[in-house]
């Protein structure tokens, strides 16, 4: 019987291995850590039973992943709720960009920017199934799809602050760049409008969904289904050596390319090595969960009902702070995300105290403490919430690294999403998930399409893997 061993057990991890598994290989699973999960991992940190996510939170691309779906995770228990409000982009003014599942009602809400709203998403978001496909997957390769592709593809190259000029209000574009804004990059860089596209056209479609239960549900789904299929998981197994793994027909690697050099050295071919030596990490990300008696008292009406709320002021404010960030400077006021998925799934908070998660970009590596200016930038737009605040707790760049080695530095992205970065991976490379190793892989979200619980990296290096055991 054909096997296989997976190093790495974040949800690209499990994703390859229950894939692997499927296809009908013996495959063995190895992480480091006590449990599987990586990113997509909660815990009940401040009180019994209030739930936070650790890094992962809103999937607007999981839900619709072709990975995942494959899978049926349904059946091992995962379910997908909605909030009432997708994202808010609260300004100064009380007012605030406001990011429903329908696009016409979002576009109703942009008032004279509707029109142009409407155009810039809506041709995509009717064909994302379809589309998902093409671009949720290596782009150096001829798309089944190539009309509906270039359709999607042609305002991704723009920069998100050039893209913003679409617009002519005020909150159409702080929405805008604050989608735009997960990519970590610079809004005003090439092809910094691709991640924000990509998360506002798969919302759209699916919604901005969290996982009942925590993201940990995702984590437990895929263990289930990697089960399921024959599949053996190992915890607390820390690989430092290639000359560790167990013999495999194939290794597929959810692992940053820094670690994959430590395993393999020389065996990787010289170019190989160089180029995952040169790749570039981006800036990291501070968190801080709290402990909120009655919810944040946002002054946007729309935000107390938000999954997501985004906090960076205007677009130049969130053009600057971004800027700063990748500069290695820490922004005065940093762009901050906060997710109340309590709205969505209830069953996170205890009684009236609900668990609101909540990260600043920061400079990679950082290692002061955001703690009070991403506490500023709540109360700037919700006066009062400090007196709620019952419980916090600080998760520093220093943290995510130490629980998840792929987070150096808190690039939670694992890996800068420069222009080559974002559109090859780790390498220029035709098969960007091989590592010039026979029968290894890299699965991780170094690869494209990219970060997110997903999966999709790895279903990516396990159709390169199934290749290349067809020819040996």
């Amino acid at each position: 019987m054909t096997s296989a061993v997976v190093v790495g057990g974040g949800p690209n991890g499990l994703t390859a291995a229950a894939l692997l598994a499927k296809a009908g290989l013996r495959v063995t699973l190895l992480e480091a850590a006590d449990e599987t999960g990586g990113g997509t991992r909660s815990h009940e940190a401040i009180l019994p039973g209030l739930l936070h996510d650790h890094c992962s939170a809103i999937h607007p691309l999981a839900v619709t992943s072709p990975a995942l779906r494959s899978l049926e995770l349904e059946r091992h228990g995962l379910r997908w709720r909605l909030p009432e409000v997708d994202c808010v982009h609260p300004l100064d003014d009380g007012t605030a960009g406001v990011l429903l599942r329908s696009v016409e009602e979002t576009a109703a809400g942009l008032g004279p920017d509707g029109r142009r709203y409407r155009a810039l998403v809506g041709p995509s978001v009717r064909r994302w199934d379809t589309l998902a496909e093409d671009v949720m997957g290596p782009l150096l390769r001829v798309p089944s799809h190539p009309v509906l592709v270039a359709r999607f593809g042609l305002p991704t190259a723009a920069p998100a602050a050039l893209l913003a000029r679409v617009f002519r209000t005020p909150q159409a574009r702080a929405l805008w760049a604050g989608v735009a804004a997960h990519a970590f990059r610079p809004l005003s860089e090439p092809f910094s409008s691709a991640i924000g596209l990509g998360i506002l056209t798969a919302g759209h479609a699916a919604g901005w969904a969290v996982a009942e239960g925590g993201s940990q549900a995702i984590a437990r789904g895929l263990e289930g289904a990697l089960r399921e299929y024959g599949g053996v998981i190992h915890t607390g197994e820390r690989v430092t050596d290639a000359a560790q793994l167990p013999p495999a027909d194939v290794t597929l690697l959810d692992l940053d390319p820094g670690q994959l050099v430590r395993l393999y050295g020389d065996r990787l071919p010289r170019r190989v090595r160089a180029a995952y030596r040169r790749f570039r990490r981006g800036p990291g990300a501070f968190k801080v969960d709290l402990a909120v008696e009655g919810g944040v008292p946002w002054v946007a009406d729309d935000a107390r009902r938000a999954g997501t709320v985004h906090l960076g002021g205007p677009l130049s404010e969130v053009v600057r702070a971004e800027r700063d960030a990748v500069a290695g400077r820490m922004p005065e006021r940093p762009f901050v995300l906060v997710g109340q998925q309590y709205l969505a799934d209830p069953s996170r908070s205890v009684g009236d105290v609900h668990p609101v998660w909540a990260y600043a970009h920061v400079p990679h590596g950082y290692d002061g403490d955001a703690t009070e200016v991403i506490l500023r930038q709540i109360e700037r737009f919700a006066p009062g919430a400090r007196d709620r605040v019952v419980g916090l707790r600080v998760t520093r760049p220093t943290d995510f690294a130490a629980a998840n080695a792929n987070f150096t530095g808190g690039d939670i992205l694992t890996g800068a999403k420069t222009v080559p970065q974002l559109l090859l991976g780790a390498r220029p490379a035709l098969d960007p998930y091989s590592t010039g190793v026979p029968g290894v892989f890299l699965c991780s979200a170094a690869t494209p399409p990219g970060p997110g619980a997903h999966g999709m990296s790895g279903a990516g290096a396990v159709a390169s893997a199934l290749r290349y055991l067809a020819t040996v």
